[in-house]
């Protein structure tokens, strides 16, 4: 395991600075903070919130701060993710290919399972008023935030754990379902799905004019005089005009725009290795995939501040049956489902588990992989309108920070012995 402390760091620092902020201007100023948060940047603009006429078509959009931060630059917070999920899926030596993939993908599966049954379960028992208002929310406790677990899981298993690699590749998989969740089951408008087709040609033309077509021409040609000119006269740039064209395509089929970089993704030229996840390694790598996340790093982490501050902001008032059941989602489901769904891959199907874990460890991976935070917030803001459901519903996957120390007592609980690199 490389070290990505310091990404993980700063990727902590900001985004929870900017939560507490917002949790503190929120119950001080609730009005001015709203006002921020729902600041209007471009009416009548090109992207933006949609306003509908009476049938039903999009009359005009307005661009807010709110919608500039959620739904245009998380769109590289999630190309990040997507980059790791690919390369973990698509590399000879990926993480999530082979044997090595399989129990973890089956924790996954009961990561998800697990909170969605508890969520709805509990739904049900409060009653129907209670199931009818809160039901849209079920994939919120789904989510596992990569560098809070990460994170914790190093403090509580030690780097060196094998564990620590088992909850990396239960959170890449996690993502990646999330990311499927969000573009089926969450569209941010009427569905149009004959916009797809350009964020399918736009990653298609860059392809074949930017990536396939200069290797071809090279074939044979030891200097690959075309892939050098490509790279060094274009760079990334002809992937971010493709980008704009696949993100304005997601937002016009009414798919969740912040998802909308990641057809192009795969297209960019990338090495035949990587590290892990946000890997101080990679920076070794000199393929183009690579050195566009780490130019994306700081930048992506400006905008995780600003995401905690324009989505954390609720007000303690808000606490209600949605918190509960978003927090009893990850705190009870993700270790309970992760726990039943591991052990049926590790010793009912005979997958096995990583040399020095313990089947024990997966209750201990479990409690770490029910912070939701980051994902858990995101889904929150558009799985409900703003309101008190979705303040409460928020409220619950900050709380989901309480992961952490139930963590820390699980591992001590269980004797993990800590093993360091």
């Amino acid at each position: 395991m490389y070290r990505v402390w310091n990404f993980v760091t700063n990727y902590s620092l900001l985004l929870i600075s900017g939560a507490l902020l917002a949790l503190v201007w929120a119950n001080v100023d609730a009005a001015s903070y709203h006002h921020f948060v729902e600041f209007t940047l471009w009416d009548h603009a090109p992207i933006g919130h949609a306003h509908y006429d009476a049938n039903g078509m999009v009359e005009h959009r307005t661009l807010t701060l709110h919608y500039l931060v959620n739904d245009v630059l998380m769109a590289f917070f999630f190309a990040i993710a997507a980059k790791e999920v690919w390369e973990a899926v698509i590399l000879k030596n990926g993480s999530l290919r082979g044997k090595k993939a399989a129990t973890p993908l089956f924790a996954t599966a009961g990561g998800m399972l697990g909170p969605i049954a508890v969520y709805l379960g509990l739904a049900m028992v409060m009653g129907s008023d209670v199931f009818d208002a809160v039901k849209n929310g079920w994939a919120i406790p789904t989510a596992t935030d990569i560098a809070f677990s990460y994170l914790v899981g190093r403090m509580v298993f030690g780097a060196g754990h094998p564990a620590v690699r088992f909850l990396l590749l239960l959170a890449i998989a996690d993502d990646a379902a999330g990311l499927v969740i969000l573009a089926i089951f969450y569209p941010s408008g009427a569905l149009a799905p004959q916009w797809l087709l350009l964020s399918l040609g736009a990653a298609v033309a860059v392809f074949l004019l930017a990536n396939w077509l200069p290797r071809y021409l090279d074939r044979g040609k030891q200097e690959r005089p075309n892939s050098t000119w490509m790279r060094e006269k274009l760079g990334f740039w002809p992937y971010a005009l493709a980008a704009c064209f696949s993100w304005f395509g997601f937002q016009e089929a009414g798919i969740h725009p912040a998802l909308g970089l990641l057809p192009i993704v795969p297209t960019i030229p990338h090495a035949d290795r990587a590290f892990g996840i946000f890997s101080e390694a990679e920076s070794h790598l000199t393929d183009l995939l690579n050195h566009i996340e780490h130019l994306l790093k700081h930048p992506v982490e400006i905008v995780l501040f600003f995401f905690g501050l324009l989505n954390a902001g609720v007000e303690f008032s808000a606490i209600s049956e949605p918190t509960w059941l978003v927090l009893m989602g990850l705190i009870v489901g993700k270790p309970v489902g992760i726990l039943i769904f591991g052990v049926i891959g590790a010793h009912v199907l005979r997958l096995g588990l990583p040399a020095g874990m313990r089947t024990i460890d997966l209750l201990v991976v479990g409690c770490v992989a029910a912070i939701g935070f980051t994902v858990s917030l995101f889904v929150a803001s558009v799985a409900f309108d703003a309101g008190p459901v979705q303040d409460a519903a928020k409220m619950g996957a900050l709380f989901s920070f309480g992961a952490a120390a139930i963590s820390i007592f699980a591992g001590i609980l269980t004797r993990v012995q800590k093993q360091h690199l």
